[in-house]
């Protein structure tokens, strides 16, 4: 079966940076998001920091790092499929869309980076690069030709697909169990508040790890490394490595560079979960240079 037929793509042709329509429905998501962000502020207690700090890391390292990023877009390592789809589904929850359409829109960003073609460079904008991108258009929904293209490995995973179209429903659920145990704390910070923040470290990675920072490597874009990033991201920050050696599982190449997502992949190996791990060898010129 296509993914034509599986999934809604639109097949209107992507927004480029100056294309001024507001894509209504996420930018009305988006606002509703900031103002709960907001709102927990007003109902704070310390088990809803708790709550909100343990999914941050749930969402963000075991779902977005390690998940969507360091396996499926790059496929980093290698673990046994019930626990790729452990990792997916700690990653929708998110919210940053489902593994189709996230990995496709990463794997474009790495062939053209920085470049025409490229969906977030600061090279249209830093607003751009940060939100803009999410903001105007269909950046969410690639056409179903950009999927067969870049994504055609998880496009035969029937899980994948299913976990795509229905992506925002793990979250849906999460948000009434957690209004059930802890009631609005619980569910302004487990939800609305590590939500934003962790949308808004994603975005740090997409636009200020391509303006501000050091570049140990001369790549062919911009990339650079942020420590403050990278503690935001649990790693994800060390773009200009990542960029230099794209399929190494580890970012931190240095010992002082914090990378958890790695961490966290070195105890998946100890565990027998983690396997053909690929590691950047400085010995070795970078794959990507300028």
């Amino acid at each position: 079966m296509s993914t034509t037929r599986v999934l809604r793509f639109n097949t209107l042709p992507k927004n480029q940076a100056g294309a001024k329509r507001l894509n209504l429905l996420i930018a009305s998501f988006m606002i509703l998001l900031h103002v709960g962000a907001i709102a927990s502020f007003f109902f704070f207690t310390w088990n809803a920091l708790f709550v909100a700090i343990f999914l941050y890391w749930v969402a963000g390292s075991l779902g977005i790092g390690i998940g969507y990023h360091r396996l499926l877009a790059h496929r980093g390592y290698v673990t046994p499929k019930w626990f790729e789809y452990f990792l997916t589904v700690c990653a929708v929850s998110a919210l940053e869309g489902g593994p189709l359409l996230w990995v496709a829109t990463h794997r474009v960003h790495h062939q053209f980076p920085d470049k025409e073609g490229d969906p977030h460079s600061p090279r249209d904008g830093k607003w751009w690069a940060h939100v803009g991108w999410i903001l105007v258009g269909n950046a969410l929904r690639q056409d179903a030709s950009t999927i067969d293209r870049y994504v055609p490995d998880l496009a035969a995973d029937k899980f994948h697909v299913w976990i795509t179209e229905y992506h925002f429903v793990p979250t849906v659920i999460l948000a009434i169990v957690l209004f059930v145990i802890g009631g609005w704390p619980f569910l302004l910070w487990g939800i609305f508040l590590r939500i934003v923040v962790g949308l808004h470290a994603t975005w740090l990675v997409n636009s200020a790890t391509h303006i501000w920072g050091s570049r140990r490597f001369d790549t062919r874009d911009l990339s650079t490394n942020s420590w403050w990033v990278a503690l935001l991201t649990f790693g994800e920050g060390w773009h200009n490595n990542h960029h230099a050696f794209p399929v190494s599982a580890r970012h931190g190449l240095k010992w002082y560079e914090i990378d958890v997502n790695w961490y966290g992949i070195w105890v998946l190996k100890q565990l027998g979960l983690a396997k053909n791990v690929n590691r950047a060898k400085l010995s070795a010129p970078p794959y990507f240079s300028a």
